[in-house]
């Protein structure tokens, strides 16, 4: 009966080391390097057995092993008052281990935000330009500017009605809903201060969908919006048809 044998592939002497150590959970400062080494070694006999071809960079690090071990089996000699404190033959390697050790951590991490990401999808950004014209005009208007004013709008109507309870009902006011509305207020007059969209409104989710059809109307170049002054209030008004 044959035993089917799987060997690890691993990139480079350091991450095989790496594996070892972790392995056999024990600090990669402290490294007990006669056990590690015997590791090491067998390892390569194993990939030289199954006939594998064991690349040049994992023999000099098995040669570079075998020398810290016989360092460190050598017996020290007696150290003088002033001598220089003995340098550990192991730092070497564990400065490269450290390093390697987190430049792994750090592709692993990268591999993991390309798996992710590689299911995204993005929108090209359209120029601005092909939605203003001399027809669309927002005067001194900025998004920021819109936002604010769409937040003081939810504030103040917020502060109106402080109930202890709620009502809960279904939404249904819709984007296009809004655009009707405010293309029959157009009807009435030809021009209204943007905060009269909310005069009768209380509900947030209606404020919101309001503000997305003020947006729209004006990316539909169906309104314009002007402020004379900066902090003034922000005119609606009815754009006149071409003839």
């Amino acid at each position: 009966m044959s035993l089917s044998v799987k060997l690890e592939m691993f990139e480079g002497p350091l991450d095989l080391l790496l594996h070892l150590i972790e392995k056999a959970e024990v600090d990669i400062y402290d490294i007990p390097i006669a056990e590690i080494t015997q590791q090491y070694l067998e390892y390569l006999d194993l990939m030289q057995e199954m006939d594998l071809e064991v690349a040049s960079e994992f023999l000099v690090m098995a040669a570079t092993l075998v020398e810290i071990k016989s360092k460190m089996l050598l017996p020290k000699p007696k150290k003088e008052d002033n001598s220089e404190p003995d340098i550990d033959p192991r730092e070497e390697l564990v400065q490269k281990l450290i390093e390697y050790k987190k430049y792994k951590e750090f592709t692993l991490l990268l591999k993991d935000k390309f798996e992710i990401y590689e299911k995204v999808f993005y929108k090209n950004p359209e120029p601005i330009e092909d939605y203003i014209s001399e027809f669309t005009s927002i005067t001194g208007v900025t998004a920021d500017l819109l936002a604010r004013t769409l937040s003081d709008i939810i504030k103040n109507n917020s502060t109106k009605s402080k109930r202890v309870y709620r009502q809960i009902f279904r939404e249904t006011y819709t984007v296009d809903d809004k655009i009707k509305e405010i293309t029959k207020m157009l009807v009435s007059k030809s021009n209204f201060y943007f905060e009269e969209l909310f005069e009768d409104t209380c509900d947030k989710y209606e404020i919101i969908v309001t503000f997305l059809a003020t947006l729209e109307m004006v990316k539909r170049r169906m309104i314009i919006v002007e402020q004379y002054m900066n902090f003034d209030k922000i005119l609606i008004k009815r754009r006149k048809m071409s003839i």
